[in-house]
């Protein structure tokens, strides 16, 4: 859920950019140091100890992959369902698969929501039956509750705490605050049974609001009462649900004008395209030159879109190899993909960072021809009070 600010990437993971925002290395100092006084006093060794140390090492990693775990949940879900993933972001306030686009029907909306607490709540109960198969569950319990006297070795303290910290995650998450992963399922559940997205949007933003409120209002009487950390913790949690929520309702109020509009509904049906046989030399003049536009549509000879030709990229050609190469052999990298179905709904576009980046989307048909385009403009146009 959410994201934060700079970042920078850590690795990749099938294509997949994982990024971590420096703010996240408060979180692992925080996590290390407490755990390290815990570990230390739960085998009685004096402070500065290797041991308790590397628990508390070993600790905060497997935290920090139970939350990648989670968001590619989350990722390889939307991938499974056609929806392309930017990357995955950490910050100091937890993680956030970034999709390309929202999700076209409460199905998947559902399915992507709850992908996260899927895998959350399966390392969960992994880490459980460890424990309880180890040592016992009574025993175990007692290392869940992070009782001092817990009778346990280092390491099972280890797997009780990355247990108990999961249950934590997969409950708060749960909670039907928008825009959560709680507050998404809602939001799926709302728009099967009313059938509209901004309706249903509206309805879990407003519920997002409510818990934000009550976040801030609990974490300023932690604070009152002594646990001033936890306290302003929860506070900020509070105010940034709250943001959140009440910016998706703001989006929604002005998506909503666009709530059952088609892209073939407002696309241009007759667009100039460029056959994938043309060479460089004929596409700068004939094309390129004539209509003075950046890049066109590629078409193989069936008609099928196979990617885009943008006028830098052929600029950069030595002409005495423009009248050998051809426009098929030198197309956008990756453009093949920036299509979109004739019936998808229009609001689907919206934050569509391919739009951003040409201006525009092919559209295609079931079986992949170019029927047209789809403009900045003409979604400008439809996004306007009538």
């Amino acid at each position: 859920m959410f994201g934060g600010g700079k970042s920078f990437t850590l690795f990749r993971v099938r294509g997949i950019r994982v990024t971590v925002d420096l703010s996240w290395f408060i979180v692992l100092f925080l996590v290390i140091f407490w755990l390290s006084g815990f570990y230390g006093e739960l085998l009685d060794q004096p402070s500065g100890a290797t041991e308790p140390y590397l628990l508390a090492v070993v600790s905060a990693a497997g935290f920090f992959g139970s939350i990648v775990l989670h968001e590619l949940g989350h990722a390889f879900v939307a991938l499974r369902n056609g929806i392309g993933i930017t990357r995955i972001s950490l910050w100091i306030f937890g993680g956030v698969a970034e999709m390309v686009r929202e999700s076209d029907s409460p199905g998947t909306e559902f399915k992507v929501a709850a992908g996260g607490p899927v895998v959350t709540a399966l390392i969960a109960v992994v880490l459980i039956a460890i424990g309880v198969f180890t040592v016992g569950w009574s025993t175990f319990q007692d290392a869940l509750e992070m009782r001092i006297t817990a009778d346990t070795t280092g390491v099972m303290a280890m797997i009780a705490w990355l247990a108990a910290v999961n249950v934590i995650v997969l409950a708060f998450n749960l909670l039907p605050a928008f825009p959560m992963d709680g507050g998404r399922i809602v939001r799926a559940i709302a728009w099967k049974i009313t059938g509209k997205r901004s309706s249903a949007t509206r309805f879990a933003a407003g519920l997002g609001r409510i818990f934000g409120y009550l976040f801030i209002g609990l974490g300023i009487a932690w604070a009152l009462s002594g646990a001033v950390f936890s306290g302003v913790w929860l506070a900020l949690i509070g105010l940034l649900i709250n943001g959140s929520a009440r910016a998706a309702a703001v989006q929604t109020k002005v998506s909503s004008r666009l709530e059952g509009i088609r892209v073939g509904d407002i696309m241009d049906e007759h667009p100039v395209t460029l056959p994938a046989s043309t060479t460089v030399d004929r596409a700068l003049d004939e094309y390129f030159l004539r209509y003075q536009w950046s890049w066109f549509p590629v078409v193989d000879g069936s008609e099928r879109f196979i990617g885009v030709s943008v006028k830098d990229r052929l600029d950069e050609i030595p002409e005495t190899e423009r009248s050998v190469s051809t426009v098929a052999e030198h197309l956008e990298e990756n453009s093949g993909a920036i299509n979109v179905s004739q019936e998808a709904l229009l609001e689907s576009l919206l934050g569509n960072p391919d739009m951003r980046k040409f201006g525009a989307l092919m559209v295609t048909d079931q079986s992949g021809k170019l029927a047209g385009v789809v403009t900045v403009e003409q979604l400008g146009r439809a996004l306007r009070p009538s």
